[in-house]
């Protein structure tokens, strides 16, 4: 993916934004910043972003609201989508509607273990394999 290429942060809260977006920059890409998902799916289609990571929970368009515009634009359909939420491991009943998400996040997330799924999804790589509870 090119350098040039921008991630998108998508989170109602400033501090959520500023702490991704922070966990971003070594990655060298610009970061976008949304508030909401209306704004997100504006930028998308607009900038074109290597992968957007979206929280789940916000006002004016949630997270589910979002991804589901977005999966359905042929423009933007095929950016990798990591949903953040702070809700931990989110029960069964309510993945419907996430199905075309990449990858669920639970708030508060890893700073470098969250830049290394980025990286990982923009560069195509393959699955990270999990890391052994004890050495």
């Amino acid at each position: 993916m090119p350098k040039d290429s921008p991630i998108l942060v998508v989170d109602d809260e400033p501090h959520m934004r500023r702490v991704a977006e922070l966990s971003m920059k070594p990655l060298g890409h610009p970061i976008l910043l949304a508030g909401d998902g209306l704004e997100a799916v504006k930028l998308a289609r607009s900038r074109q972003p290597c992968i957007i990571l979206l929280d789940h929970i916000m006002p004016v368009m949630d997270g589910k609201a979002a991804l589901q515009e977005l999966k359905a634009d042929p423009a933007t359909r095929d950016i990798p989508v990591i949903i953040l939420s702070s809700r931990g491991q989110l029960a069964v009943g309510q993945y419907q509607g996430f199905e075309s998400a990449t990858m669920f996040v639970s708030k508060p997330f890893s700073p470098a273990l969250l830049r290394r799924e980025v990286e990982r999804l923009i560069s195509n790589a393959a699955p990270l394999e999990p890391e052994p509870a004890f050495a």
